[in-house]
């Protein structure tokens, strides 16, 4: 077999790994949409190192558009075999490429205005168009977790829940060849956290002969759950009640934004939550909690308790999700204090970008980072303490407030990560090979591995191959 690295690889985004089986049959392992404006990276999402028409099936951990946002493409550019996944990851999938779909028609109709009034011809196009991605929802495959699928006689696949967002699994590949033992092939995906509100904690995956293995937060330490609550409240008073400013928290529509309101419900349901309005100004996270509420199979034993008493857990009194561009935009001339939640995380496009605009100026605002800003994004800039900033080309004034808060972050820390892997047998092992990682963060985690016992690690860059020795 063989393994060829098609992103992901020594950064964050733009998941997608290439397995070849012994006799040619080709699996492609996440199909990512890279984000950012790295220069290294400018044509990765329009361009394939691999014929999209020869892979015979791709397999989806989990629907964050760094995993799954060129499957249109994928799809439009040849590949007709079947996108397997769970099946609450078809389900976000459906709303979250659609969305991703608008977003690439949007670039590209104001690229071409820009382009026009320059003279320049408006030849700009769309990585997908909403149809494109329409057609490829038509080859999504949903399973349960836990349970063997068969992809073909000698490949099965199982998931196990990854604790990462709603939906998130490992992959667990068993190869067999006749007279040979299975080789065991797997794949993290994104690692979750323990204990943390929502989601079912990250489930191990069984001994494995090869792992592909994340490594977002190699080298750090996130804080446990009790502070953020706490310090969640603590930046509403300062802000909200003793500046009558407003807070900013710029976060992803899936999986984040809904930890957040939770977080807020039950505040607000123990009385300690001031009475400030809150938005959630997203439709694709509007849409996307309405699936999480259609997937209880995914959620942990504590909210499922809290649910008896609040069938609703993610919403209360004094919130309000917002839909309609209109009644966005009423937001920037609001007064008084909100909390307003808006995507994208990373600040690289969406109403999150508006907001910023008329709020990032004033000094009693504070801008929440809540996750990982890859490098070169706008969320990365203003996390690392830039004073100005470019937002649509205009030049503004880093004056509000900038907390983060990492411990609300979907991926496990270095010690989170260590744990999942605890049990797997380090004799069986052969390979683990290291992506979804800055290079720092890649070399600190391979040192944790070694000081556990692994061997083998690799990290590898783009278009990497290895052989995986077991050809007949």
């Amino acid at each position: 077999m063989k393994i060829q690295f098609c992103g992901a690889a020594q950064t964050v985004t733009g998941s997608c790994h290439l397995l070849t089986l012994y006799d040619g049959y080709k699996i492609l392992l996440d199909c990512g949409l890279y984000q950012g404006r790295d220069e290294e990276f400018e044509d990765f999402n329009a361009n394939w190192i691999f014929d999209p028409s020869e892979i015979d099936c791709l397999i989806l951990s989990h629907a964050h558009i760094d995993h799954s946002g060129r499957i249109p493409k994928l799809v439009k550019d040849g590949f007709k075999g079947e996108i397997i996944c769970t099946s609450a990851t078809r389900d976000l999938s459906a709303v979250m490429l659609i969305d991703s779909a608008k977003i690439q028609e949007n670039d590209a109709y104001y690229t071409n205005k820009r382009r026009k009034k320059k003279g320049l011809k408006p030849d700009a196009k769309p990585l997908y168009t909403h149809e494109d991605a329409y057609d490829a929802l038509q080859g999504f495959v949903g399973i349960g977790y836990e349970k063997w699928h068969k992809i073909r006689s000698d490949v099965w696949v199982q998931f196990r829940d990854s604790g990462h967002i709603f939906g998130s699994a490992s992959v667990t590949l068993k190869i067999t060849q006749k007279g040979k033992p299975p080789v065991y092939f797997g794949f993290s995906g994104d690692i979750g956290r323990p204990d943390r509100p929502i989601l079912k904690d990250p489930v191990p995956m069984e001994n494995l002969d090869y792992l592909i293995c994340e490594s977002t937060y190699g080298g750090k330490k996130h804080n446990q759950l009790p502070d953020d609550v706490e310090d969640l409240l603590a930046i509403i008073q300062e802000t909200c009640v003793d500046n009558k400013g407003k807070l900013i928290i710029p976060a992803f529509s899936v999986g984040r934004t809904q930890e957040i309101v939770h977080t807020l419900d039950k505040l607000e349901t123990e009385g300690r939550l001031p009475k400030i309005p809150v938005f959630v100004d997203s439709p694709m996270a509007v849409n996307a909690t309405e699936v999480f509420r259609l997937h209880p199979e995914c959620f942990d034993s504590d909210i499922l308790e809290y649910m008896i008493d609040d069938p609703n857990p993610f919403r209360f009194n004094d919130l309000k999700y917002i839909r309609k561009t209109e009644d966005s935009k009423k937001l920037n001339y609001l007064d008084g204090p909100a909390i307003i939640i808006s995507a994208s995380g990373m600040m690289t496009g969406g109403r999150i970008i508006h907001h910023l605009i008329n709020h990032i100026e004033d000094p009693n605002n504070t801008i929440l980072i809540v996750g990982f800003c890859a490098p070169h994004t706008l969320g990365a800039k203003i996390r690392r303490g830039d004073k100005k900033v470019r937002i649509f080309g205009v030049e503004r004034k880093v004056k509000a407030k900038v907390k983060i808060m990492d411990s609300y972050s979907a991926h496990g820390d270095q010690n989170e990560m260590l744990e999942y892997l605890s049990n797997l047998d380090r004799s069986k092992l052969k390979n683990i090979f290291l992506v979804h990682g800055d290079i720092d963060r890649q070399e600190k985690f391979s040192d944790g591995l070694k000081g556990e016992g692994f061997n083998g690690i690799e990290i590898p860059k783009l278009g990497d191959k290895f052989e995986l020795g077991t050809e007949s």
